[in-house]
């Protein structure tokens, strides 16, 4: 099922935008956020508002971001937001341009490294953070015996489950819900 507010990204400069740690930072705090001013975004990331508007004037320039002029208060204030929730590219789409599928490589490089990252920051998190959280973290993995149809499968079922639980109605409850990162990755391979 294609979701309508994820991109499906068929053009290498997209990715060689996004293709940046601090791009790619920003695009996550955005998602987390909302819309957001140049200061927040600097705050969130603790990079200066020059970089920080240097990096997202690139990201609209691929049509990944876009000013979001009526939350401003006053004409100084210029806030971002994502034109969609999320991008999705397929490295086969870039085959036949050996430029094009380095750029995707890289792009599907810098993803995983992201993803790694954050579990690595939450597993060096003090005692207290993890304590919070009690058992809730999970790391699961399993050996599938799959063709590639039921891959594609499973993959769509994924999705599916984390839009679920992402796109629900968080009731106003008063209970503190934090950000929580879960990623999963199903790829062929030798054990």
């Amino acid at each position: 099922m294609e979701r309508p507010d994820v991109r499906q990204v068929t053009d290498s400069r997209v990715l060689a935008a996004m293709s940046h740690p601090l791009r790619r930072r920003l695009m996550d705090v955005l998602k987390v956020h909302g819309p957001s001013t140049v200061g927040t975004l600097a705050d969130r990331t603790d990079q200066a508002p020059a970089n920080v508007s240097h990096h997202l004037k690139v990201l609209a320039a691929a049509d990944l971001v876009t000013e979001a002029p009526e939350l401003a208060r006053d004409r100084r204030e210029r806030w971002w937001q994502l034109v969609t929730r999320g991008v999705r590219w397929s490295n086969t789409d870039f085959d036949a341009d050996p430029a094009a599928r380095a750029v995707a490589d890289a792009a599907t490089s810098l993803n995983l490294d992201r993803h790694v990252a954050l579990a690595r920051a939450w597993h060096a998190a003090d005692e207290s953070a993890q304590a919070a959280w009690a058992d809730a973290p999970f790391s699961t993995d399993r050996w599938l015996h799959l063709t590639p149809d039921e891959l594609a499968a499973l993959s769509r079922e994924m999705i599916e489950l984390l839009a679920r639980w992402g796109d629900r109605d968080i009731p106003d409850d008063g209970v503190d819900r934090q950000p929580v990162f879960v990623f999963a990755y199903g790829v062929p391979a030798r054990p």
